[in-house]
C-alpha cells in the first residue's frame, strides 16, 4: 500500500466555504465606502454654496443665483447636487434655501 499524503475532499470544501464567506464580508465592508463619499460630498458642496451666498452677502448686501455665484468668481461653477432658491429678487434677494437637485446628473444623490 502506498502512503500518498494530500487533502482530503472534505478539507478542500471547508477551505472554499471560509474562503467564501471572507469575500462576502470583504463586499460588504468595500461597499459602504461609496455611500459614504457621496454624503460627504453632499455635505461639503452645500457648505460651499452657503459659504458662497454669505460672501455674497457681505459683498453686495444681497444674495445670488448660481450663476451669478459663478460669474462674480464667488463660486468655481455651479452645483450638481443642489439648487438655490432666492427669497426677493436677484442680485439683491434677502434669503434663500439650499435643496437637493431635482434635475441634472446628480439629481436625487442628496437627501
Amino acid at each position: 500500500m502506498r502512503n500518498e499524503r494530500g487533502f482530503t475532499l472534505i478539507e478542500l470544501l471547508v477551505v472554499i466555504v471560509i474562503l467564501g464567506i471572507l469575500a462576502a464580508v470583504v463586499v460588504f465592508a468595500v461597499s459602504g465606502l461609496s455611500d459614504k463619499g457621496q454624503d460627504s460630498a453632499c455635505k461639503i458642496d452645500k457648505r460651499t454654496l452657503a459659504t458662497s451666498e454669505e460672501a455674497s452677502f457681505a459683498k453686495d448686501g444681497g444674495y445670488r443665483s448660481e450663476a451669478d455665484l459663478v460669474s462674480a468668481g464667488l463660486l468655481d461653477a455651479e452645483s450638481d447636487y443642489h439648487d438655490i432658491t432666492l427669497t426677493g429678487t436677484s442680485p439683491a434677494a434677502t434669503a434663500y434655501t439650499i435643496s437637493a437637485a431635482t434635475t441634472g446628473p446628480k439629481a436625487g444623490k442628496c437627501a
